[in-house]
């Protein structure tokens, strides 16, 4: 059973998280097949893969619980996203009784083969593929609440708490409209101009984060997302951009080798579909954005992949990598 009680041939585990140490070896490798762990900053307890793992503290009576119930809502947005946060504000959401069949306004405008339509339709997919992963690994259900916006849109938020392996796992999606300042249309685009016009804008997403119960078993964090503008009312020219973005990352207690090159791996092998450049481009991004500063720069976890603001190929390109990778992160975690 994978409960520090019960384990005596593990060895002991030693981590000094507030200390400035050199970043694990698993930072710097460029390919799973380079992962070693000879410079870690933790030492790892047991050679065991996360799959077994998780799947002893499915019926572990002495499963320990290294941090209390908490709540963390991680919503990692694109800077146009963060921009609109920050100028408009959040509308009250309203709740609704059943998920509606699509999250896009009922005008017509966003028909079925709109890049809106299909990443709403990816993301959904993605969001019953992955909870119905997790419900089988567990054998406790979601809860879903449903919810829209006066400005558009809404969202679909599923929730497992105190589960038989996770103490909470959340898979959320949301589709939303609204007004974005033109300051923070240029601020986000890096283009100029004057123009005062609000800048209509559309987003849309899948987030997620998992917390066993086991502190064996790692934390996991995904999202990937979709931004893009209209012309402001009346326009005649539109001042139209695009882009997107997310990742997927880890975050264990205990670091097993095993584990982080099945992860790595995963991801590695779904970025190579599309661009053999992408796993080590990705995989440093999110080694540079996944630090946490007031701990001297220390990193979260053992990374992952990020890219934000992607816009450098075809809309069909990029909605295909990020329905790949957004498939990749279960078969990478679970």
């Amino acid at each position: 059973r994978a409960s520090l009680h019960t384990s005596s041939a593990r060895r002991t585990h030693t981590c000094s998280r507030r200390t400035t140490l050199p970043p694990p070896a698993l930072h710097r490798a460029t390919s799973a097949a380079q992962v070693t762990m000879a410079s870690a900053t933790c030492v790892p307890m047991a050679a065991a893969t996360l799959r077994p793992s998780v799947q002893q503290a499915r019926g572990s009576k002495a499963s320990l619980r290294t941090r209390g119930a908490r709540t963390r809502t991680q919503q990692s947005v694109s800077r146009g996203a963060r921009k609109v946060a920050m100028a408009v504000g959040i509308e009250q959401e309203v709740a609704i009784d059943e998920a509606p069949l699509s999250l896009l306004r009922e005008d017509g405008a966003d028909d079925a083969s709109s890049m809106r339509a299909r990443f709403e339709k990816m993301i959904r997919n993605a969001q019953n593929e992955i909870v119905a992963a997790i419900e089988e690994l567990d054998g406790s259900k979601f809860q879903e609440d449903a919810w829209t916006r006066p400005g558009g849109g809404g969202g679909i938020s599923r929730v497992l708490q105190n589960g038989n392996v996770f103490e909470k796992a959340g898979v959320n999606v949301s589709v939303v409209y609204g007004q974005m300042p033109p300051d923070a249309y240029r601020a986000a685009t890096g283009e100029s101009g004057t123009g005062k016009e609000m800048i209509p804008f559309f987003a849309a997403g899948i987030s997620s984060v998992m917390h066993p119960k086991n502190p064996m078993a790692p934390t996991v964090h995904f999202n990937y997302r979709y931004f893009e503008t209209d012309a402001p009312a009346g326009a005649e020219a539109a001042p139209r951009s695009w882009w997107f973005g997310g990742g997927t990352d880890l975050t264990p207690s205990y670091i097993f080798e095993d584990d982080a090159a099945h992860f790595h791996g995963t991801l590695k092998g779904a970025c190579d579909k599309h661009d053999a450049a992408f796993y080590p481009r990705f995989k440093t991004w999110a080694d540079d954005y996944f630090i946490i500063k007031h701990r001297q720069n220390e990193r979260r976890g053992i990374g992952g992949i990020f890219f934000d603001d992607m816009n450098d190929r075809s809309q069909e390109e990029l909605l295909a990598f990020a329905t790949d990778m957004a498939g990749a992160g279960g078969a990478a975690y679970v």
